[in-house]
């Protein structure tokens, strides 16, 4: 940026027929830096101006009076700054000055567009050569009403590389200006942009477009159709402003399969869980794994080798572990630590035993893994259980709060989010205040309340269900009488 020296313009004043103009002090003017060995003479329309740039940026002028040899006379004081687009004269463009302010950079700009159809994004990487007086740059990308930028540094390299990313759907614009600002020692920020316009996209072609607009059409017909299956089965009931906000991938396009691991503290609280899996399979299409149902499979494996494969099938897959905490796993998590053992009435009576117990040898050191961390998921009924019932490997994990938190489980089920950016996703008939309008969250919602309010009756239920020594031998004869029960299955299951 070039500052030219002060003029002052002086209008005479008196009886003459005309006026004149005269430069003040011309002589100061040319001492003043960057005009070294200046000649001010009479302009002729013979010479001819060359380099000249655009329009000059003027400065507020100053109007004021100063005293000269003649007296006092009217001033006029107009600064102003050359523009660097003057820098463009090949005679020129060699001096010093110039090369300060871009007159000899090229850039050679070049650029790659990348589509990765998997992760669905497509990338475009800007190259270009840095120059010799800029440190700092700023490449930008305009397609339409669309404007990206990145501010890049020199660091000693004499070429950078920058890579914007965009969705697929900025690309059927197909085209887009590539713009370069540089920042030169002297120019700063009114360095001159260069600029280069793509006008095809040759890794986007009409075939994929079509394509693409097919394959949407095909998916919003998949949507509708398990819309309407859910609206008349209620396995997946939605509301209408709720489907129109439906995250994409939202569609159970296959069935999610839940492992539920458990403490059999009570027969009632047997209940509660064999109830929630009746909900979810009945309510959610959640298929569900339990001990209590695939008592044959777990017979002929053998308890560690069902949990394993259990446990293999789901690692290898977008299926999930439910915890569900209670008295009995806290307890028996206690034990595993070195605290008293504990032997529930509910465990003896069941032909396969505690299951628990095994499950947390088997899983925990998977579940403290952090690729592992989101299989498993963390939940308890309030009112009949409390968060102080959860094992201390599980405190970093979310812990829900069954059912005022059953819709958050849910979505952390089909891996996707309630709360998003700008809007709240919401499937009708699982919150708390309205799950238990179908058969199976009505019975599910029985089963709470029945358990609540025998421990309202029973303060020391847990104390009564847990067998010392004698009461383990005195229990066998009575185990062999009783009917198994760890094979009832209710009826919404």
């Amino acid at each position: 940026m070039s500052h030219l020296p002060f003029f002052c313009f002086y209008l005479t004043a008196g009886l003459t027929v005309s006026s004149c103009l005269r430069i003040l002090n011309p002589h100061q003017d040319c001492r003043q830096p960057g005009l070294a060995n200046c000649k001010i003479n009479n302009c002729s329309d013979k010479h001819k101006v060359y380099g000249a740039p655009s329009g000059p940026d003027l400065d507020p002028e100053h109007v004021g009076v100063v005293t000269d040899k003649s007296g006092s006379v009217p001033s006029m004081n107009v600064t102003w700054r050359l523009k660097s687009d003057g820098c463009g004269d090949s005679r020129i463009q060699t001096a010093q000055m110039c090369i300060e302010n871009d007159s000899l950079w090229k850039p050679h700009m070049t650029q790659a567009m990348i589509l990765d159809k998997e992760k669905k994004k497509f990338f475009v990487v800007v190259g270009f050569e840095a120059a010799e007086y800029s440190e700092r740059y700023q490449v930008s990308i305009k397609i339409q009403n669309y404007h990206y930028s990145h501010n890049v540094s020199k660091e000693n390299r004499t070429s950078l590389n920058v890579t914007f990313e965009f969705g697929f759907w900025p690309l059927p614009q197909c085209e887009m200006l590539i713009s370069i600002q540089p920042f030169f020692i002297r120019c700063k920020n009114d360095c001159q942009r260069h600029e280069k316009t793509i006008k095809e996209c040759p890794y986007y072609s009409r075939t994929f477009i079509i394509k693409a607009v097919v394959g949407l059409f095909v998916i919003e017909l998949f949507f509708f159709y398990f819309l309407w299956r859910a609206c008349h089965k209620g396995s997946l009931n939605t509301s209408s402003s709720a489907a129109r906000h439906q995250p994409e991938g939202f569609q159970m396009q296959e069935r999610k399969r839940v492992l539920v691991l458990y403490s059999l503290d009570h027969p009632l609280y047997k209940n509660i869980v064999l109830k929630l899996c009746g909900f979810l399979a009945a309510k959610c299409g959640t298929e569900v794994v339990l001990d209590l149902l695939d008592s044959a499979s777990l017979g002929a494996m053998g308890r560690i080798q069902w949990l394993d494969w259990h446990r293999e099938q789901i690692e290898n897959s977008s299926d999930k572990i439910l915890l569900l905490c209670s008295r009995g796993v806290q307890a028996k998590w206690r034990a595993m630590c070195g605290d008293k053992q504990v032997i529930l009435r509910e465990d003896v009576h069941s032909p396969v035993g505690d299951m628990l117990t095994p499950a947390l040898c088997l899983l925990v050191p998977h579940f403290i893994r952090s690729a592992s961390f989101e299989k498993y998921l963390v939940a308890y009924f309030d009112n009949v259980c409390s968060e102080e019932d959860v094992p201390s490997p599980f405190n970093i994990a979310v812990r829900y709060k069954l059912m005022k938190q059953f819709e958050e489980l849910f979505f952390r089920i089909l891996d996707t989010e309630k709360h998003e950016p700008g809007r709240m996703n919401h499937i009708e008939g699982l919150s708390e205040d309205v799950y238990h309008q179908c058969p199976s969250g009505r019975a599910l919602r029985d089963a709470i309340e029945a358990f609540y309010a025998h421990q309202l009756e029973h303060p020391h239920w847990f104390e009564e269900e847990s067998l010392e020594g004698s009461e383990l031998q005195a229990d066998e004869p009575h185990m062999a009488k009783q009917p198994d029960r760890s094979h009832t299955v209710p009826n919404s299951t």
